[in-house]
Order: structure tokens, then C-alpha cells, then sequence
């Protein structure tokens, strides 16, 4: 009997249950990946990227499980080592390896492009400044983020978060500060689940009660070709302008032109379905699984959820403030609200400027004016990634 408990003493001595009561910062991240996957299961914030993410941070904080080994992607030269991924990578490290080469995000961007419909855009061409003003909470954020002792390029992965384009947010924090993928990661997707929290207080408060009542006049009819010529237009100019950017833009805008030409339409359901599913999956797990107790549980963290928060509320400050301007150099034609869907959480933002402009006219129906900015706001994080990949990558 006697050899019996001194087996089972062994084995508790050599588990991680002896881990976890040596270090407590085991249990707190195992509790927040709880959290997080009752906020995506019950609540439904995000659940489609957030639960394997909080899944992959559950498994990473099961200690000596050894899920995944992130010395083979972060180390002194920052590249993989492939010698170490070749003799010690378990299944996460290659999964894993589609984020640290920058394959994920561009692939999601081609379902994303399948799925969008660029009309409201290209009817009112002047979306694309209230998706661009959007954009200011990414570079409000990167000074905040400066200021608080960040490397430029740290500060530029953690002002993405201001786009509320996961994909984006993620691709551009591998290219500039792979160590904070976890936190970004994190904080960008719960900031997007909580758009139709956060959004309202800024909007009802930057704007009038007259100004929410605005009544929009329908846009005129886009015909195929412009439809068709929208997105090889932008791909061109993109590209040109700002090469960092035109991997994402250029695969949105195929799978948009897949959509709209008609002549693939197989492809175009695989695109916009079954890859998009396979690579949200890989992308969603293999991300949790770097939020490690060592890596998350620091004061980094909280200054990287707070400036997350500044560039959110920014960037709709922004598109607001600029919508408020339209509405009175167009006399009344424009309906501020719409300013705020300028963030590129598609379609939930629209969803919410539709929701507001409702509450104070039950008659006003602004979701397909608001679509305008908010995909011109995916366009603008693109870009916006584009600018500092080049300035700090």
C-alpha cells in the first residue's frame, strides 16, 4: 500500500498540478481562457475567431504540455529556427508557422473580399474619407503607445488594434513585434466583440439629436463593370503607392473580383467558406496557444488593453467628428452617424450606426449608407498596416 501512494506521490510531484501550485500565474491565464470561452460560447462575442483562441490559451497554460515552443519563432536573430522546429516542433509550431510567415491573414482577406460588397462605396465615393478619419485611433494610439516606453515598432503593432481588423491587427504585429502577438491578438478581438458597447456613448455624445435623425437619400445604382473595375483599380494604386499594403488589399480585392465577375463561382464559395473556415481555425488556436502565462501576465499587457481601448474610441471619434463635418458642408445630407462604422469590424459597426440612427427615427434605415465607410474602413486598416510595416518592418 505503501508503494502505491508513493507512486501516486511521484506522479502528482511530476505533474503540472505541482506546477500550477509553485507558480499561480498558471491558473489565473487558465481561468481567463475560461473567461474568454464563455464570452464566446454564451455572449457569442466573436466566437468564430475567440474560441479557438481562448482554446489555444487554455492548452498553452497547461504546464508541460509543451503545445508549442515559441523560442523556435522568438530568439535573438528573430527567424525560425528550423533545426529546432525539424527535431522538437510539435503540431501548434507548424500550424503556428502560418502566422509567423504572414499566410493567414492575407487568406482571410480573401474570404473577406467574397463576402463584401463594395457598392455603397463606389456610389458615394466620399465614404472613403469617414474611413480614413477612422483610422486616426491607430496613430493616437501609437504616440500613447510611445509615450509609455514602447519601441516604435511595438507602439505601431499595438495602434493596428485602433483598425478593429483582427487579420490586419495580427499581421502586423508578427512583422514588427512577434513577442506581443498573444496580448494584441487578445485585446483586438474582444474590442471587436464589444463594438456595440463601446461605439454608442461616443456616437450619442459627439453628435445632435437633430444630427441622428438625418434621413440619407438612396445611392445611386452601381453598374457590373464599375463593379468589376473597383477592385483591379484599387489592387493598382495600392500597390504602387504602398507595396507593404498590397498583399492584403490586393487579396481582398481578388476575392471581391471573384464575386463580382461571376465566372468562378466555385472558387469563389470555397474562398469565402471552407478555406476561410480551415485557415480561422489554424489562425485562431495556433495564436491563443502564444498567450503563455510568462508572456501575458504583465504590466505590458494592461498598457496594450488600455491603449487598445484609446485607439477603438478614437477611431470613432473620428469618423463621427468628420461625418459631422460632411453633414454641414453638404447641408444636412449626411448623417454623422455613419462616421463611426469607419472602423473596419464588418458589418457589426454598420449594424450599430443602423441601430442608433433607429433609436431616434424608427423610419431611418442607414445600414447600407454605413456600409460605405465600414468597408472603406477595411481598405483603410490595410493601408494603414502598409505605412508602418514600411516605417518600422
Amino acid at each position: 500500500m505503501g508503494e502505491i501512494f508513493s507512486n501516486l506521490a511521484d506522479i502528482l510531484a511530476n505533474s503540472g498540478f505541482a506546477v500550477i501550485a509553485q507558480d499561480w500565474r498558471y491558473l489565473v491565464m487558465i481561468v481567463i481562457a475560461c473567461i474568454l470561452l464563455y464570452l464566446a460560447i454564451v455572449k457569442q462575442f466573436e466566437p468564430l475567431l475567440l474560441l479557438p483562441i481562448a482554446f489555444g490559451m487554455l492548452m498553452a497554460n497547461l504546464p508541460l504540455d509543451g503545445i508549442i515552443h515559441m523560442d523556435i519563432f522568438i530568439n535573438e536573430t528573430q527567424h525560425i529556427n528550423w533545426e529546432m522546429l525539424g527535431t522538437s516542433g510539435g503540431m501548434a509550431d507548424y500550424i503556428y508557422l502560418g502566422v509567423k510567415l504572414g499566410i493567414y491573414p492575407p487568406l482571410i482577406f480573401l474570404g473577406i473580399g467574397t463576402m463584401t460588397d463594395f457598392e455603397p462605396l463606389i456610389a458615394r465615393p466620399s465614404s472613403l474619407l469617414l474611413g480614413a478619419a477612422a483610422q486616426v485611433g491607430i496613430f493616437v494610439a501609437y504616440l500613447g503607445a510611445r509615450a509609455l516606453g514602447f519601441t516604435g515598432a511595438e507602439a505601431g503593432a499595438i495602434g493596428i488594434i485602433g483598425g478593429a481588423d483582427g487579420p490586419t491587427a495580427i499581421y502586423v504585429t508578427t512583422k514588427l513585434a512577434p513577442a506581443l502577438l498573444g496580448s494584441i491578438a487578445v485585446a483586438a478581438y474582444s474590442y471587436m466583440a464589444l463594438v456595440p458597447v463601446i461605439q454608442p456613448p461616443i456616437m450619442r455624445a459627439l453628435t445632435t439629436e437633430k444630427e441622428r435623425q438625418i434621413v440619407m437619400e438612396a445611392p445611386r445604382k452601381v453598374s457590373k463593370t464599375e463593379k468589376i473595375l473597383f477592385p483591379i483599380g484599387v489592387t493598382i494604386i495600392v500597390g504602387l503607392l504602398l507595396p507593404d499594403a498590397a498583399i492584403l488589399v490586393g487579396m481582398l480585392m481578388l476575392g471581391n473580383l471573384m464575386k463580382e465577375s461571376g465566372v468562378v463561382e466555385r472558387i469563389t464559395k470555397t474562398a469565402g467558406n471552407e478555406l476561410m473556415n480551415i485557415i480561422t481555425i489554424f489562425l485562431g488556436f495556433s495564436v491563443g496557444c502564444t498567450t503563455n502565462a510568462e508572456s501575458f501576465l504583465n504590466v505590458r499587457t494592461v498598457m496594450i488593453i488600455c491603449m487598445g481601448l484609446v485607439a477603438f474610441a478614437c477611431g470613432t471619434a473620428g469618423g463621427v467628428l468628420l461625418g459631422k463635418l460632411m453633414c454641414a458642408v453638404t447641408h444636412g445630407k449626411i448623417n454623422p452617424l455613419i462616421g463611426s462604422a469607419g472602423v473596419s469590424a464588418v458589418p457589426m459597426a454598420a449594424r450599430v450606426s443602423q441601430k442608433v440612427g433607429q433609436e431616434y427615427n424608427p423610419r431611418n434605415y442607414l445600414l447600407m449608407h454605413a456600409m460605405g465607410p465600414n468597408v472603406a474602413g477595411v481598405i483603410g486598416s490595410a493601408v494603414a498596416a502598409g505605412i508602418l510595416i514600411n516605417m518600422f518592418g
